[in-house]
């Protein structure tokens, strides 16, 4: 009975685990959206993992093939327009 609730609590320590490493970047808002300073809700369905593992999310599949044009001149843009204050 203690193996069984123990595994239960590996199991869902990995989960919690996972969900958290998979969390994306700017809230679920469109990467290149926030490259051209609008705000851009997603579901996150349109998505690209980078080389470090961090997960950005696309309004669309045609906004993605834009921002991987430029990837690094793109993200530095959306990561500038997102920490201005006013930016939230």
């Amino acid at each position: 009975m203690k193996n069984s609730h123990l595994l239960s609590a590996v199991i869902v320590g990995l989960m919690v685990t996972g969900v958290q490493a998979a969390d994306p970047e700017f809230q679920n808002e469109c990467t290149m959206g926030l490259a051209t300073k609008k705000h851009i809700p997603t579901d996150c369905s349109v998505m690209w993992k980078s080389e470090n593992g961090k997960t950005y999310c696309f309004g669309n599949e045609e906004a993605k093939l834009e921002f991987l044009k430029d990837k690094e001149g793109n993200l530095n843009k959306a990561e500038v327009f997102w920490s201005q204050p006013e930016a939230h």
